[in-house]
């Protein structure tokens, strides 16, 4: 009997190799690499693909074109629990450019307390300082590690003291071409192969267990790390806390510490010392302004119903605030101004209560792509529980594993725990993906409470097993008795 031909499955992407910028992949690659953690919503995926790579093809374009070319701002409807917010968090694993996630509900009005909406370019501005930081660290680590591991060698080996007075001719005196006269002896050869076999020692590990005192200096004065500026005012052009940590004295301390942590200490050190923050800053506020990208959750919980009699602050007084920063205006950080014109907005929301159309049209207009992300069905559950790379099956798989026991999940158990899910979220609030949560905790209780005692060294739920656990939650009308 003649096999059936199939296509030839696509290349696995390496998790080894380092992936490139995220604005650097084609539109193809970076939904693949969305295909690896979130199942379905291609029309998402492919609306925030080419959004993402227009912010690279911008940087391609001619000067008298490039400022005009505005971001393509998207909004993803859809109701809770669809992958809307795991695109985000993908997202932000995948950047190489500045990315931060912030949440709606969380803001004010301005003149209110609370966090106005600037405070949101603020920390772009903090996650883009954070990442350029870290990759000048990268960069100089090799010659950080090497000169600190010279200073670790001075604390081991102290210099030898000087020959006393009264020997002046202790020792061979050799001049050189120059006239310079020094000191030949064997204490010098001595040291030298002293230190190459510490050197050696430190390489291999064998000094770990050695005690240094070091001289360090304190992060911070306690206290002051708690006088930071009420929400509201954190842009404000000069940081007080830094400037008074700058004014305060430089104290020295002094700490007995192993090997190990002595030399994480002088590593970190000199890292400080080789990396220019100014170039930090300035690299960083570039690519805040040309590679940002904000992801504004849950927009849905400050639409207000329209037509309502006076000023709403919790609701339209966030919106009006959001506009001029979505449109393009100036923020004011401790770093400096940053135009907010091509940053890349990306919101999304359940809209359950609330419509998309309840938003001010003006913001409603700054996110001209609008993608709707479908309710899941019983077959994305199974998809759900076994394709991505951090499926809830191999979760569990892994916190078993860790008593000693192998656990597996039979295909059949898998499309029993997507239909109760499927289940549950008929007969009750459909909350997508977040029902097999409580599905899986459901059936693993038992299991997981009873490990590391029993003998067993693998077990395997089937359909049956499933079903035998979870039987009074099939059978019980009232799921909310057992399931949230």
């Amino acid at each position: 009997m003649t096999e059936p031909i199939t296509a030839p499955a696509p290349p696995a992407v390496s998790t080894t190799e380092p992936l490139p910028w995220l604005e650097e992949m084609p539109p193809k690659q970076i939904v693949a690499e969305l295909d690896r953690y979130i199942v379905g919503q291609d029309a998402a995926k492919k609306a925030i693909a080419i959004a993402v790579r227009n912010r690279w093809r911008r940087a391609q374009a001619p000067d008298q074109i490039r400022d005009e070319i505005t971001p393509s701002n998207i909004i993803l409807i859809g109701p809770t629990g669809v992958g809307k917010t795991e695109v985000a968090r993908r997202l932000a694993r995948l950047a190489g450019a500045p990315f931060v996630k912030v949440e709606a509900s969380k803001f004010t009005e301005v003149g209110y307390v609370g966090r106005d909406a600037e405070s949101m370019v603020r920390d772009l501005v903090d996650a883009a300082i954070s990442l350029a930081r870290t990759e000048r660290e990268d960069e100089v680590l090799p010659q950080a590690e090497q000169r600190a591991d010279e200073r670790l060698l001075d604390l081991l080996l102290p210099a030898a003291p000087p020959p006393p007075a009264a020997k002046p001719d202790a020792g061979v005196f050799v001049v050189s071409p120059e006239g310079a006269v020094t000191r030949d002896s064997d204490d010098d050869a001595r040291r030298g192969r002293s230190r190459e076999k510490l050197r050696q020692l430190l390489t291999d590990g064998k000094l770990d267990d050695r005690e240094v005192d070091i001289e360090v200096t304190p992060q911070g004065y306690p206290g002051l790390e708690m006088m930071q500026p009420p929400q509201g005012m954190e842009g404000t052009e000069i940081n007080f806390t830094e400037w008074l940590q700058e004014m305060l004295p430089k104290r020295k301390k002094r700490r007995t510490v192993r090997v190990p942590e002595a030399r994480r200490i002088l590593v970190d050190e000199e890292l400080k010392r080789m990396v220019d923050m100014d170039d930090v800053v300035n690299e960083a506020l570039d690519r805040v302004e040309n590679h940002g990208i904000i992801f504004i959750d849950e927009i849905d919980k400050i639409a207000g119903e329209r037509g309502t009699s006076g000023p709403d602050v919790s609701r339209e007084g966030v919106q009006r605030d959001l506009l001029p920063i979505v449109e393009g205006s100036t923020v004011q950080t401790r770093y400096g101004y940053v135009r907010t014109d091509h940053i890349l907005f990306i919101a999304a929301g359940a809209f359950h209560v609330s419509k998309p159309s309840d938003l001010i049209p003006e913001l409603q207009g700054r996110f001209p792509i609008r993608v709707e992300l479908q309710p899941l069905t019983e077959q994305d559950f199974i998809r759900i529980m076994t394709e991505p790379e951090n499926a809830l099956t191999k979760q569990y798989q892994a916190l078993v594993a860790a008593e000693g026991v192998e656990f597996e999940l039979t295909p059949d158990g898998v499309a029993e725990v997507a239909r109760i899910a499927a289940l549950a979220n008929d007969r009750m609030e459909n909350i997508g993906a977040r029902r097999l949560h409580t599905v899986m905790a459901m059936l693993m209780e038992d299991l997981l409470f009873e490990l590391p005692g029993t003998s067993a060294k693998r077990v395997q739920f089937d359909g049956a097993a499933v079903r035998e656990r979870l039987a009074k939650v099939v059978n019980d009308d009232d799921l909310r008795r057992y399931i949230l």
